[in-house]
């Protein structure tokens, strides 16, 4: 995916811990083995240090995923790469729900920085 879609801007209250949540409940995706197409929320919480990220550009960026052939955690391990990459948050999680195909469903979370 293009994380070079993704802007930025200054947070305004770096001294402060404060969480921002975004969610994309109408993400959409491919299955790489069967084609058909994958319907997900993405969840996004994290604490910002210097920067934000931009809406607009994390919607277009979302848009990248639409008809990629992609894995559920691998969808969810490069957003969480291509934020923190970007943001350089102080804590960053990503959690992605799929809808139910065959009667199974997934959630997949993953959190930057990771815990020792």
């Amino acid at each position: 995916m293009k994380k070079e879609i993704l802007e930025i801007f200054d947070n305004n209250f770096p001294g402060r811990d404060y969480t921002i949540e975004i969610v994309n409940p109408e993400f959409t995706s491919v299955c790489p083995i069967t084609a058909l197409p994958d319907f997900g929320t993405i969840i996004i919480r994290y604490i910002p240090d210097k920067s934000c990220v931009e809406l607009k550009s994390l919607k277009y960026y979302f848009l990248e995923f639409r008809n990629a052939g992609i894995f559920y955690e691998n969808i969810t391990n490069t957003i969480l790469d291509d934020l923190a990459s970007v943001l350089q948050p102080r804590e960053l999680t990503v959690i992605t729900q799929w809808k139910a195909r065959g009667g199974i469903t997934e959630t997949v979370s993953v959190t930057w920085p990771q815990k020792q």
